[in-house]
């Protein structure tokens, strides 16, 4: 019998996985945290499995989503990743990916990185909420609007409130997982 999950990720064989297997899971890898911030960015306005389905193509076009590669890409590069049918073609947020990379690596220089810095909004643990139904998950929350007004401080982009949540969603500094959920960590 399939354990009980959250709806969301319903009827796709991969947003299942993804699901079980990295969704609300702490990251604290600079790199990987890095990586998800330039796919939730290039998410905006479009549904996660759409980005999830084109993460390969993302991680090939974009150098293995090394953020000191991207922050060295030209306008050429950015000409070579608006013809890449692996990605989201859409210029705005091909070059913000490229400022997001200019930007962490200005964090990582200076304060020596960008895991502590995010984990410390949180105390450097998950924050578990106990929703019971999707409609209660909010989609912003008072954290995700600081962090965003700081990152955007910083010199990122796309990293509105929404994004910032379904970031902290997806990297597991809050545990949105509904209680009827097997990933819950009240089960």
């Amino acid at each position: 019998m399939e354990p009980n999950r959250c709806p969301w990720c319903l009827g796709d064989a991969s947003y299942i996985t993804y699901h079980d297997k990295e969704w609300g899971k702490p990251l604290k890898n600079n790199q990987k945290l890095f990586e998800a911030l330039i796919l939730d960015g290039a998410q905006a306005g479009l549904s996660w499995l759409t980005i999830l389905k084109r993460r390969e193509g993302y991680r090939e076009a974009f150098d293995g989503m090394d953020p000191e590669k991207i922050a060295r890409y030209t306008d050429k590069d950015i000409e070579r990743l608006m013809g890449d049918s692996r990605i989201i073609r859409n210029h705005r947020k091909i070059r913000s990916a490229i400022e997001n990379a200019q930007a962490y690596c200005t964090m990582m220089a200076g304060a020596g990185s960008f895991s502590t810095w995010l984990w410390n909004w949180v105390e450097g643990k998950p924050r578990i909420n106990r929703f019971k139904t999707l409609a209660e998950v909010p989609t912003s929350t008072e954290l995700s609007e600081k962090i965003s007004k700081e990152l955007k401080k910083k010199g990122f982009s796309f990293v509105g409130p929404t994004i910032i949540y379904a970031y902290m969603q997806a990297v597991g500094m809050v545990n949105d997982h509904l209680t009827d959920c097997f990933k819950h960590p009240d089960h």
